[in-house]
């Protein structure tokens, strides 16, 4: 069981369903509940949702127990985004020592971005072969492992080779000491580690966000030439002093910790995202785009409210998605007198109609799950369509944090899919298209539910949560998770194409751990996106919030110089 403790998940939680937009649900003649469902959930408190602070763990943090070390596993390769892209970046990771377990989570991330550019390939760096670097386009190095024991013939190529190389973190000493004139030739040589309570990265004239209790800290470099060595990005400590984040020399572009560590939506994470391109896609003009979701509508929305939204959309000439969970279920009454209650699109004429409005009015259909919530018990918060998880067993701890448990008891790819292709027959019964993008309840499922999603949607849009076991091909191991948000489309190692969602959505009332969130705070993230160059970002908003929140975050993105496109378009 895991306390999930990685990047902030902001989760898609409908909290305002239950403060005016949920109308009274009628009873569906469908499949019934199940004995017993829902067993805890009788006398349990409110369901409040909330968004979680979440952490992906830095490498050989002090104080904590890494999860040892792995087998290397085959390499395993996949294509990009476009599919037609001849760039193929080769994605390299430690696997030994006490935090080798974790440097797989952290190749997943880099391949994950570099699938926008192409494709790749990925391995443990042990098993590098002498002359592999001359057939990529480009490499990554991720040294998670402090003193891996690295292939001499790939520190050489690393040195004799003209193909960009990103290099992060630990081990950049083994590459020094490989050439005893390594500062003469690049300008610079490796430090310390630098373990000061550091908040800010600073790239592009803009400060990025950086959690200042990271205790991995950051591998220092002194810069002996600045002819020759360029400092991208640096770190601010709280006096102000700074140290280089990211230095550039030749080919060889060092980054002095692991960007995927302490994510969220205005983090330094966003530099490593835009150093990608100066290696994999240096021609690439800047552009700013983003993309608008409506969230959480289901059969017990309002469609006055969904509507108003809607016809706002269309007058701005606001392309948009909108994701719909085509049945509602509330198995123990909590919102209906204690009798349990369900009901489908079909029985939801008036709602259907808006739907129908919103297909041809600039608006293109995200399914969001079939029911958001699950029948045999709280996942974590109430069993009630939009409070809970559908695909994985979250439970709640009395902090409110929350333990990604791991896969649902039925979980299987057969489950899964059956489950996602009721859904599509709610759809068709109530006389809508299938959907052709899905967007997981609370951003999370088993590999078999990605799976599902794969061979049947042609993109997911949404953050995601990923496993150990995926790139070495040992199965799945669901004690560690890894979660990401995307600056821009990417084609993940689930094999799907993935639309942003990177800012967030508007909340402007709190609710356990999520504070409020409004126009200004999407802004603010808005703003430190720009630096990723030709970056896409992406939010949603609930209907039944007030129409000013949207409008002044609308006006607000404009005036950064976004320009709203049509999802279909990324």
């Amino acid at each position: 069981m895991s306390m999930i403790r990685w990047f902030y998940l902001v989760a898609a939680f409908a909290f305002g369903l239950a403060a005016g937009c949920r109308e009274a649900a009628r009873p569906r003649a469908g499949r019934p509940f199940e004995a017993n469902a829902c067993r805890s959930a009788v006398g349990a408190s409110q369901a409040a949702p909330a968004s979680t602070a979440i952490w992906n763990p830095g490498p050989g943090e002090r104080g904590a127990k890494g999860p040892g070390a792995v087998s290397a596993g085959a390499p395993r390769s996949a294509r990009g985004l476009d599919a037609a892209s001849p760039v193929h970046t080769l994605v390299l990771y430690d696997t030994t020592g006490s935090w080798g377990g974790i440097g797989e989570l952290y190749a997943i991330g880099a391949v994950n971005l570099a699938s926008h550019f192409g494709g790749w390939t990925a391995e443990a760096a042990a098993a590098y072969t002498c002359g592999e670097l001359a057939t990529y386009d480009a490499a990554i190095y991720l040294g998670s492992t402090f003193n891996e024991p690295l292939p001499a013939c790939l520190l050489d190529d690393v040195l004799a080779s003209t193909r960009p190389v990103i290099w992060a973190y630990y081990n950049v000493w083994q590459l020094a000491a490989r050439r005893p004139a390594f500062d003469a030739t690049h300008g610079w040589t490796p430090g310390a580690l630098d373990f000061s309570s550091i908040a800010e990265v600073d790239y592009k004239g803009r400060a990025l966000a950086r959690y200042a209790a990271n205790s991995a800290g950051i591998l220092g470099a002194t810069v002996t030439d600045p002819a020759k060595a360029t400092v991208l990005a640096v770190a601010r400590r709280g006096d102000g002093t700074t140290l280089p984040w990211a230095i550039r020399s030749g080919n060889l572009t060092y980054v002095g910790e692991i960007p995927f560590t302490y994510m969220t939506e205005e983090d330094r994470y966003l530099v490593f995202a835009d150093l990608l391109f100066d290696a994999l896609a240096p021609a690439t003009p800047e552009r700013h785009r983003v993309v608008v979701r409506l969230e959480d509508i289901n059969p017990s929305s309002n469609p006055a409210q969904i509507q108003a939204v809607a016809e706002y959309l269309a007058e701005q000439g606001i392309p948009y998605g909108f994701g719909v969970i085509p049945e509602y279920r509330d198995p123990p009454g909590r919102y209906h007198g204690g009798a349990p209650t369900q009901s489908t699109l079909d029985q939801r004429p008036e709602l259907v109609a808006t739907l129908k409005y919103m297909l041809g009015h600039g608006g293109v259909m995200v399914m969001h799950g079939t029911t958001h919530q699950w029948d045999a018990d709280v996942n974590p918060y109430s069993c009630v369509t939009t409070e809970d998880f559908e695909f994985f067993r979250v439970t709640e701890n009395p902090d409110q944090s929350m333990n990604y448990v791991g896969p649902l008891p039925e979980d299987t790819g057969t489950w899964a899919g059956g489950r996602i292709d009721d859904g599509n027959a709610d759809f068709a019964r109530a006389g809508l298209p299938a959907p052709q993008i899905f967007e997981l309840p609370h951003n999370a499922g088993s590999v078999n539910t990605y799976q599902a999603i794969a061979t049947r949607f042609a993109a997911r849009w949404e953050r995601a949560v990923y496993f150990p076991g995926l790139l070495r091909g040992t199965g799945p191991d669901y004690a560690r998770v890894f979660g990401q948000l995307f600056p821009y489309p990417v084609r993940d190692v689930y094999g799907t194409r993935v639309l942003p969602e990177n800012l967030g959505n508007i909340r402007p009332v709190p609710f356990q751990r999520s504070p409020v969130r409004l126009p200004a705070d999407i802004l603010h993230a808005a703003d430190k996106n720009l630096v990723v160059r030709d970056g896409v970002a992406g939010f949603y908003f609930h209907c039944n919030f007030d129409l000013e929140y949207l409008k002044q975050t609308i006006d607000g993105l404009r005036a950064l110089g976004y320009a709203f496109v049509h999802p279909n378009e990324l």
